[in-house]
């Protein structure tokens, strides 16, 4: 099955809190299984000259450019948390992905856990490293970036211990703390859904979900065939290792940019900066038939971040829920 998610075009040039307002009421409205947002805390000078240490995620088929410039009026993806769950009754809601070196693991544990109370027990829990030196400078946090594969680590550690033990305690390398309580529990039990964002490791991504018992996979534009790619290569690793999980128990996710249009477009494969979900309502059909037979469970629609008006956006979401996915799932 395949299911549909909103992933909200907070970090944009310019966006207000109305257009993500309307958004997410109408995922509501179409019963779209999640929203989320995205997490970005700065876009540095350096990108407008394509000038950054690294390209967007660390993927070198990408130019070292954000697609926001730094004086771009986006919002913060946290904050837009609780605000979604007193927006919403019934969609499920979440960051993707939570950076997590840019904060305290047991404040984020504690922050979360309200939220879900907030929410009715409908907050989805995406975490990752971080991979923007200069991002992590600004955060106060660029001491951590060496170490910050390890500070997430730590930080998923600490978030289930607190989520799961009336006091903890914790001895690392980036927390220590004696025996405390952090407050109510979250009100999903054992713990919200947990996934882990990957997108360059698959024995990476298994072990972390293997150890940590996490309950799906992030990635980001990603094709039909890397879908599968990753499928099998998360698979293969669950089998080697102890534990009872398969690639079955986990949903396989990516946010994808997604725009119908109105004639035919060139669908010629072009890597991670290629439009891989914008086309005629028959090839988006027919693309996402094959992310469904690759193994893809939620799609989470990515509005693209400029020349897309929030309407036309929300007119796509209808298509997508009323006249696409019925096709699909008839196939």
């Amino acid at each position: 099955m395949l299911e549909l998610a909103l992933y909200l075009p907070n970090f944009r040039e310019k966006i207000t809190v109305t257009e993500l307002e309307d958004l997410t009421a109408l995922a509501e409205e179409l019963e779209y299984e999640s929203v989320w947002t995205l997490d970005r805390i700065i876009v540095p000078e350096s990108s407008d000259r394509a000038e950054m240490e690294f390209a967007f995620g660390m993927m070198h088929e990408l130019p070292k450019q954000l697609p926001v410039s730094s004086r771009g009026e986006f919002l913060q993806g946290f904050p837009l948390i609780p605000w979604l769950a007193a927006k919403t009754t019934k969609v499920r809601i979440g960051m993707s992905i939570i950076d997590t070196p840019y904060r305290s693991p047991g404040v984020l544990a504690a922050e979360l856990a309200t939220i879900d109370h907030l929410s009715n027990g409908r907050l989805n829990v995406a975490v990752g490293s971080g991979w923007m030196p200069e991002e992590f400078a600004a955060a106060s946090a660029g001491h951590i970036f060496p170490r910050r594969h390890q500070h997430l680590r730590e930080s998923i550690e600490i978030m289930q211990g607190i989520w799961a033990n009336d006091v903890f305690e914790y001895h690392g390398e980036f927390a220590d703390f004696g025996p405390s309580g952090f407050g109510a529990k979250p009100l999903q039990s054992p713990r919200p859904p947990m996934y882990f964002s990957g997108l360059k490791d698959a024995k990476r991504a298994a072990k972390r979900v293997a150890k940590y018992g996490l309950d799906g996979w992030i990635g980001i534009q990603d094709s039909p065939e890397e879908i599968a790619t990753w499928r099998a290569g998360i698979a293969s690793e669950l089998a080697e290792l102890d534990t009872p999980r398969t690639i079955d128990d986990l949903d396989i996710a990516s946010m994808i940019w997604t725009v119908i249009t109105d004639v035919d477009m060139d669908d010629t494969p072009a890597g991670k900066a290629s439009n891989l979900l914008v086309g005629s309502e028959r090839q988006v059909t027919d693309i996402l038939k094959r992310y469904r037979e690759a193994g893809l469970t939620k799609l989470l629609v990515w509005p693209p971040f400029a020349d897309v008006p929030t309407a036309k956006t929300m007119d796509d979401m209808k298509r997508l829920k009323n006249d696409i996915l019925p096709k699909i799932e008839a196939m």
